[in-house]
């Protein structure tokens, strides 16, 4: 048989393709612009200050010296190990935080069958502020409440801690929290080193986001390098120091200031550790961090990636060696981001946002349920959110390449500017003196909130959109229905499990030893505390005896970002759930279907975020018709609908025969008018234009005053 004809390996089959340089290719974009503005149109600019371009060239990596390093070797900047995900993948993590320890336990051991391989600890309120679950008896219950060798004993039953790493952020202080872990692991007869991952404290993160400490931060610190140094020959691979940089994410911080606020905060750890005794290799491998995962997807991927590459330089000047210089990154679907309204968007969100923790190379990746912002998680939602990193790692194969946004000229490019901005903000913080003194000034909580405010503009303009909520809302969609225990029934358990758990202790030994850690708060001496039979409540308020009054200062303020819409929407709900009919407003549309279309589909879209029932029509060619319509709608909202070529003949004579049918009504305009056209339409009774770039928030809430909706 004959062989087949092979194409010339050597031959080039582009080569009628010659390679296009800068100007070539703005040439062809000026003219394909067609005469519109060419920086303001291909050239997009960000909250961390970057201008994005539309195309990245080879010139712009050239003096980049982190471009040509290699994978898991400093500045790490390619990946943390030389084999990247294809030796371990990411830990898939799945935060469970149901509030009895005997149902955590059978929903964990279930879910660790069906793919988790992590474990982000979802812990009440009160035991992340190591107190018992019995010290605020009127708080709703807002996850796995710890309180004692029991709790432990029932929630981590069969559990194989050496295989299964833990995220856990342990608030202020994590030196009881770990006390009752390793009394947990000794008690089956395993090694403390079983313990791996993070179960960290962060009392900088506690006093940004609270405003206050339980104790000073001098006397937190000495806690947390007890706990370092206990880990550090005890258990190895967990890591006690947690910085939680999505505290500032959440507060609508830039990916700049996420950071440089982490850098910051996490130099000021390692500069505590090492006044105390660590070593700076010790130091630097005590300490982990958690990093939002966004919506901007390559600013997030490179994110992660200048996140390595800044905190190996500054180790490497504390004097940490290379190993030590690798940075333990955990990452997070973002919390900002999601929505109560249209929910399942968030699956989509969940996508966008761990493919970007893949491609940046975070070590352990949580999926958060897509149903949060609305109820705790369910089999369902877990299941949703577990098996998008399984499909993405398995599937779509994202453990391979090592490094698939490596080289990539926009992606390194945005590197290199994250890096640099974040060096500067650092700088900046260090100026001040410390991260703790740039807290305690308000520094990055004003800072936080700058953006936050810019981004709130911009949400009430629909710049920033959340689909679903600001921008093609679903009026017709059913809420979710809140799941979850009871919280009277839960804490009234979680009650009786301590009364009749104190009842049961030998006081004298559990006084004694509450005594000698009061006098010297070490890990050993709360270890033999939980031995005795003591509460994490009263571990913690011995660890606490001598210490000082803790700080207090500006609190970070969090909010989802769609939480203004949201509260349009959920105002509307209860005007109708009181009785009160749904307002509606009276689509004016002029003309034909085609020439009114795209601005009755704007106008809807604009009223829907806010709850409204919008009166469609086909178009009326006589404005005395559009009136009458008016009249017989029900509606005292009206929207003129139709092309700025017509606008200036309509609106003028519409206007007033609008307001003449419906007393005291309010009309709008669809489309921004011409500024010579302003004042006639004014003087016709015009209220007002909606369009592009218009303040959406604002405008539908008036109108939802003006229906007498209420917004206390």
């Amino acid at each position: 048989m004959p062989e087949s004809p092979r194409p010339d390996a050597e031959k080039n089959l582009f080569s009628e393709f010659g390679p296009t340089d800068y100007e070539t290719w703005k040439e062809a974009a000026i003219e394909s612009l067609k005469g519109a503005p060419f920086e303001k149109k291909v050239f997009t600019p960000t909250y961390e200050g970057i201008t994005l371009s539309p195309m990245y060239w080879p010139k712009d990596v050239e003096a980049l010296v982190h471009a040509a390093s290699m994978p898991g070797l400093t500045p790490f900047v390619r990946h943390g190990r030389p084999a990247g995900y294809l030796d371990k993948p990411w830990g898939i993590a799945q935060k469970l935080d149901e509030p009895l320890p005997e149902a955590f336990n059978e929903v964990l051991l279930h879910d660790l069958t069906k793919g988790q391989t992590a474990l982000t600890l979802g812990l009440d309120s009160t035991t992340a502020k190591g107190l018992d679950a019995d010290a605020a008896p009127d708080k709703a219950p807002d996850g796995l409440a710890l309180c004692t060798p029991k709790d432990f004993a029932a929630a981590f039953d069969s559990v194989d801690f050496a295989n299964l790493p833990l995220i856990c952020h342990a608030g202020a202080n994590s030196l009881g929290l770990l006390a009752f872990f390793a009394e947990f692991v000794q008690s089956q007869g395993r090694p403390t080193a079983d313990l791996n991952g993070i179960v960290g404290a962060d009392p900088l993160g506690v006093l940004a986001v609270e405003g206050s400490l339980p104790v000073n931060l001098e006397d937190a610190c000495n806690l947390l390098a007890a706990a370092a140094a206990w880990a550090g020959k005890n258990a190895p691979n967990l890591r006690t120091v947690f910085v939680n940089a999505s505290n500032y994410h959440n507060a609508g911080a830039s990916a700049v200031e996420e950071l440089g606020f982490a850098l910051a905060t996490g130099v000021f750890y390692a500069r505590q550790l090492v006044e105390r005794g660590l070593s700076a290799d010790d130091a630097a491998m005590t300490i982990g961090f958690e990093f939002s995962l966004g919506r901007n997807f390559f600013m997030e991927i490179a994110k992660l990636r200048a996140a390595r590459l800044v905190w190996s330089q500054v180790m490497e000047a504390i004097g940490a060696g290379k190993t030590a210089q690798r940075m333990v990154i955990h990452g997070r679907t973002s919390w900002w981001t999601k929505t109560k309204y249209d929910p399942f968007v968030n699956m989509l969100r969940n996508t966008t946002e761990v493919f970007a923790g893949a491609m940046g190379g975070a070590d352990t990746i949580e999926a958060a349920p897509f149903d949060e912002p609305v109820r705790p998680a369910g089999e369902f939602s877990r299941r949703v959110s577990r098996n998008l990193q399984i499909l993405l790692q398995q599937e779509s194969h994202f453990v391979q390449p090592i490094d698939p946004s490596g080289g990539s000229w926009a992606v390194e490019s945005l590197t290199h500017e994250l890096a640099s901005k974040a060096w500067e903000l650092f700088r900046q913080v260090e100026g001040m003196g410390s991260m703790a003194k740039a807290i305690l000034q308000g520094f990055c909580s004003q800072t936080a909130q700058a953006t936050a405010l810019a981004r709130k503009k911009d949400l009430y303009k629909r710049k920033e959109s959340f689909i679903g909520t600001n921008l093609h809302p679903n009026p017709g969609e059913k809420p979710l229905s809140p799941t979850g225990s009871d919280p009277a029934a839960v804490q009234e358990r979680r009650a009786g499990a301590l009364k009749a758990f104190r009842t049961g202790q030998d006081a004298a030994k559990v006084n004694a030893a509450l005594a000698a850690l009061g006098q010297a708060p070490d890990m050993e001496k709360a270890l033999d505390a939980v031995k005795a039979g003591a509460t994490l409540g009263q571990v913690t308020a011995a660890l606490y005896q001598k210490a000082a009054p803790g700080q207090k200062t500006q609190a970070l303020v969090c909010e989802r970002g769609a939480v203004p819409f949201e509260k349009l929407r959920e105002s509307m709900d209860a005007f109708v759930a009181a009785g009160n009919s749904r307002p509606k407003i009276f689509l004016a549309n002029i003309g034909p279907i085609p020439q009114h279309k795209a601005r009755a589909d704007f106008s809807t879209g604009f009223f829907a975020s806010g709850g409204f029932e919008m009166v469609r029509n086909k178009g009326f060619e006589d404005p005395s018709a559009a009136a009458q319509a008016f009249a017989q709608s029900g509606a005292a909202i009206a929207v003129i609908c139709s092309t700025d070529k017509v606008y200036p003949e309509v609106v003028p004579a519409l206007v007033p025969l609008l307001k003449q049918a419906v007393g005291n009504s309010t009309v709008l305009l669809a489309g921004r008018p011409a500024k010579e056209l302003e004042q006639a339409y004014k003087d016709a009774g015009l209220d007002g234009a909606i369009y592009l770039g218009a303040d959406c928030y604002t405008t539908v809430k008036n109108i939802q005053q003006k229906c007498g909706v209420s917004h206390e």
